[in-house]
């Protein structure tokens, strides 16, 4: 039998122990905010019905689902003649389930199926992997994991409000130097209604929300793909060439919308946020970016979009105000906003600036050298009581050589090494090592825990 290469799916990857340390950190960090803030875990299966995940995102969104096919023989139960079968349609006969491509979708299943049990306004994190059979690249994967909080069950803009100041926290507790992206659907829909394009509202969204990763010219030429005049495209030029303070944006966007009504409520909308925010002493800066599209179709109000100032990688949080996405499934006129923070990106940008702080990596503090049996039944009792004093300690399993015990000591970053041999035994104390600067001293088992805790 021939030798197989290990290896994994394109866009998926393997995390080591070091990583691992360093993306709990990240979690850990992230589920404190969004408990300072109330918001309440909740968890939704890997996979979905196809019928709750298909027609939310978009035809792009609906190109880039990870399909599972059915069990057993599939194929029997087809009715079309697969030679001639179109693969959309040959698709929806042999699966009926797919991986979920965003926690929000399922979370808007989750509050129709769970109604009697929950309690408005509904405030939820999530935090999980998703799946999208998008084209790898760097900063882009097809397995990761979104960090999600929502509220749902209430129109009041100081939600909007707090989820800037959750991001703001999280950046600032993650030493990110972040700022945060604005703009409404309502300002877009109505920009949409002034160059005379309304129903290619989605089309416009869409393209544009493209605008940094393929450029103005490759934009232009997708709006004129899909029917959009050279002269509706000119008259958006400007509108996306404002610049100035948000309070020059929105004079500006006061003028040009003045002949629509639903773009003058995004307006007052954005307005009304950026009003609260110059209340609160945040340390983040927020902009009124009018290129902000966020290429979901279920977003009705807000939009949001975080970037690091230091790292070009693209979007590290996203969001925004949805309107009737459980209506959907049933439940008429239900408003929601809620952001996602993307752990994967974060991670990649705090390892560029270096930001994770060094004794995470460190999971063990102490570890015990092993000097024999005898030795090993006097540092048990020991070890037990340190864990038990919440710090993490280990004792290398064999007596073997003490240069192997020290290598691996020094691979795995422990920062000190106790030494007990039949002297220490018999003076009842440690003898104890600072791997960091090679120090070595005797101490009774109360005077190191006190050192370490």
């Amino acid at each position: 039998m021939a030798v197989q290469k290990p290896s994994v799916p394109k866009g998926t990857r393997d995390f080591t122990p070091v990583e691992m340390v360093k993306r709990n950190f990240i979690f850990d960090t992230i589920k404190e905010v969004f408990t300072r803030f109330g918001y309440l875990p909740i968890e939704t299966p890997s996979m979905e019905n196809l019928s709750i995940l298909l027609g939310k995102y978009g035809e792009e969104g609906d190109k880039l689902l990870f399909k599972i096919l059915n069990s057993g023989d599939y194929l029997s139960k087809v009715k079309i003649d697969l030679a001639e079968a179109e693969s959309g349609k040959l698709a929806s006969e042999i699966s009926e389930k797919g991986l979920r491509y965003d926690l929000t979708v399922p979370f808007a299943r989750f509050v129709v199926q769970h109604l009697n049990e929950i309690t408005f306004p509904f405030k939820r994190y999530q935090i999980q992997p998703v799946w999208r059979a998008d084209r790898p690249q760097k900063g882009r994967y097809r397995e990761f994991y979104q960090c999600d909080v929502d509220i749902i069950g209430s129109n009041s803009m100081l939600n909007e409000v707090e989820l800037i100041q959750i991001i703001a926290q999280v950046f600032q507790k993650l030493m990110v130097n972040a700022i945060i992206k604005i703009n409404n659907r309502k300002v877009l829909l109505g920009i949409a209604e002034i160059i005379g394009e309304p129903e290619k509202f989605i089309d416009i969204t869409v393209a544009i929300d493209k605008l940094d990763k393929i450029g103005i010219g490759k934009v232009n030429e997708e709006l004129l793909s899909k029917g959009i005049s050279a002269t509706a495209i000119e008259k958006l030029k400007p509108i996306f060439d404002l610049s100035g303070t948000n309070k020059n944006k929105l004079e500006s966007l006061r003028n040009i919308l003045k002949d629509s009504e639903i773009g003058l409520k995004g307006v007052e909308e954005v307005e009304a946020i950026l009003n609260y925010f110059e209340t609160l002493s945040l340390n983040t800066e927020l902009e009124l970016d009018l290129t902000l599209a966020r290429g979901l179709n279920y977003y009705t109000g807000a939009i949001f979009e975080v970037q690091s100032k230091d790292v070009a990688i693209g979007s590290l949080c996203g969001g925004g105000r949805y309107d009737d996405l459980t209506g959907i499934f049933g439940l008429k006129d239900v408003s929601g906003v809620g952001i996602s923070f993307g752990a994967d990106r974060i991670y990649d940008v705090m390892e560029q600036l270096d930001v994770f702080p060094k004794e995470i990596v460190a999971s063990t503090r102490v570890m015990f050298v092993n000097f024999g049996e005898k030795e090993e039944k006097y540092c048990l009792p020991l070890l037990q009581k340190l864990r038990e004093n919440g710090i993490n300690s280990e004792i290398y399993p064999e007596s073997v050589k003490m240069k192997k015990q020290m290598t691996y000591a020094n691979n795995k970053n422990i920062p000190f090494v106790i030494l007990v041999g039949e002297n220490e035994m018999e003076k009842g104390v440690l003898n104890v090592k600072n791997m960091q600067s090679g120090d070595q001293s005797e101490m009774k088992f109360e005077e190191l825990l006190q050192k370490l805790s």
